[in-house]
């Protein structure tokens, strides 16, 4: 019985009537007639109209990734405040160094990653945002617990506490999907708190480790951290403070290293 879409539509390939006793279509075709047979009557069962099932949920996510992907590309870092920003020597001595430093991480990357870790070092798992949070940056710093005074004048080595610095028996077990999942965790946490020292070991450990070229959802990241980092060293109050190296550090990086030339610091 032929559908409305058949008779409007011109066949391509005719194909002959078969005797319905000599032809079973539960076994494989014989010959190029049977085959063509098989194909009109699979496509006779279809319906006309298919609806798919979508999920909201992930539809809404990545139409918020493709909004915050967009306002990256758009939007630049702020600018520094005067005397705040490095001069252009110091960004390509930077640059020299991450260089080197890429290239040492990728010529013992093999010796590392075949080394045990020791059994105090557990890795969570790839999708585990939070017990990446906790592993690189500590729980002091997760759950804002205040130190007292005789733990900051000497600090224990509690790595659960103070978290696990970025070894390289550690980073190089990273493959390329979960350095950038933990950098997009880090650089959530980073996005509504404020920047420390453990975060800043791990962001340029991860950067470190990025292979070029990188994907777009990179290219994503890496300028929202420079965008973050401008956006902390605007509010920066004295030339003297700690932050204000490392911070210029990741906007060299990313704007320098991987050529994000629209948000490198002009002398």
């Amino acid at each position: 019985m032929k559908s409305d879409v058949e008779e409007f539509m011109p066949r391509l390939l005719p194909v002959e009537s078969c005797d319905t006793e000599e032809y079973n279509s539960n076994e494989p075709p014989r010959n190029p007639q049977e085959y063509l047979r098989q194909v009109q009557r699979e496509a006779s069962l279809c319906p006309d109209v298919v609806v798919a099932q979508i999920d909201p949920k992930k539809l809404k996510m990545k139409q918020s990734w493709l909004l915050n992907c967009k306002t990256c590309y758009i939007t630049g870092c702020l600018a520094a405040p005067q005397g705040f920003s490095p001069c252009l020597k110091w960004q390509q001595q930077q640059v020299s160094t991450f260089s080197e430093v890429r290239q040492s991480v990728n010529k013992h990357r093999q010796h590392w990653k075949s080394q045990f870790l020791d059994d105090n070092v557990v890795m969570p798992k790839m999708e585990d945002e939070d017990g990446w949070k906790r592993f690189c940056l500590g729980e002091n710093v997760c759950l804002d617990i205040q130190l007292k005074e005789e733990d900051k004048v000497n600090p224990s080595l509690d790595y659960i506490k103070t978290g696990f610095p970025p070894f390289l028996s550690i980073v190089s077990k990273l493959n390329q999907s979960t350095i950038s999942a933990v950098l997009e965790y880090l650089i959530n946490w980073f996005e509504e708190r404020d920047f420390v020292p453990q975060l800043g070991r791990w962001l340029y450990a991860l950067l470190a480790c990025f292979e070029k070229p990188l994907l777009p959802e990179a290219h994503s990241l890496i300028r929202q951290l420079a965008r973050r980092c401008s956006a902390v060293r605007a509010n920066l109050e004295s030339k003297d403070d700690d932050r204000l190296s490392a911070l210029n550090l990741m906007i060299c990086i990313v704007a320098r290293y991987f050529e994000q030339n629209d948000l490198a610091d002009k002398e």
